[in-house]
């Protein structure tokens, strides 16, 4: 069987959905997805940008279809979207030209883990772990993220310092191109960042899809929750800890230092 999968979204929406993702693996498996996390789906035979196939083009008004994209796309036996939620015209469009396509929607609802909800659309059994296997050796250094995708999720950075201050290991700051942070780390290919932080004794970040790929590298990990909810959110595994709305830096020291205690 040759299977296709559209799933497009940020690093923590892809992490998240690794499980129900791999569970999805056929003879012949061909993934979609967002140029980012490329470098993370090592289960698929194949990993194209969704940006670069046309697919964001599909069923446009005005714009014609390629007859090469319909081609590629009437190749699979079996289509599995996560594309295409909010446009009922691409969703007509392709069930009009006969493709084999089942549709999910993108984002969970309910009181659910974000896992578990993709492992249901797919009817794969509950309770996976999203892992990132990786090489790497231990060193003895923690990282710290201070950023995500939203401003609100982000805690103080004065208040980080301070815990960095109170940790008894070496702290290396990483943040992302557009990220604002004299002397941090950065990475240009997640697989590269991923295996980096995976030699960490210990991570501390925001809610964001790096605190994700830390918790799938297997690294211990402090995970410091705002507005969101970690029932839905929360980095996964017995490794992840989580504390939401600290107002002050000692009560995440803490919890960062019993970590490096049960490394």
């Amino acid at each position: 069987m040759r299977r296709l999968i559209l799933r497009p979204g940020a690093i923590g929406d892809f992490i998240v959905s690794l499980p129900a993702l791999e569970s999805l693996r056929a003879e012949y498996t061909e993934l979609w997805t967002t140029s980012a996390v490329m470098p993370l789906a090592g289960f698929a035979d194949c990993v194209r940008s969704i940006q670069q196939t046309g697919i964001d083009t599909f069923a446009l008004p005005g714009l014609s279809v390629s007859g090469e994209l319909v081609q590629t796309l009437k190749s699979f036996d079996s289509i599995v979207s996560w594309y295409g939620a909010q446009r009922p015209e691409f969703r007509a469009a392709m069930q009009e030209l006969g493709l084999p396509v089942r549709f999910h929607e993108a984002l969970p609802s309910g009181p659910q883990h974000a896992t578990d909800f993709y492992l249901r659309q797919v009817g794969a059994p509950e309770g996976a772990i999203p892992r990132i296997p990786t090489a790497a050796a231990k060193r003895d250094f923690a990282v710290i993220h201070p950023f995500s995708g939203s401003a609100r999720k982000n805690w103080p950075i004065g208040l980080f310092r301070q815990v960095a201050a109170a940790l008894p290991l070496e702290v290396k700051w990483t943040a992302g191109p557009d990220e604002p942070l004299e002397g941090a780390t950065r990475f240009d290919n997640l697989r590269d960042l991923a295996e980096w932080i995976a030699a960490a004794r210990l991570y501390i970040g925001n809610d964001s899809g790096i605190t994700h790929l830390a918790a799938a590298v297997g690294t211990p990990v402090v995970a410091i929750f705002g507005p969101t909810d970690p029932m839905v959110w929360a980095p996964r595994g017995a490794h992840a800890r989580v504390i939401r709305n600290p107002v002050d830096a000692e009560a995440v020291a803490e919890l960062a230092r019993a970590q490096i205690r049960e490394d």
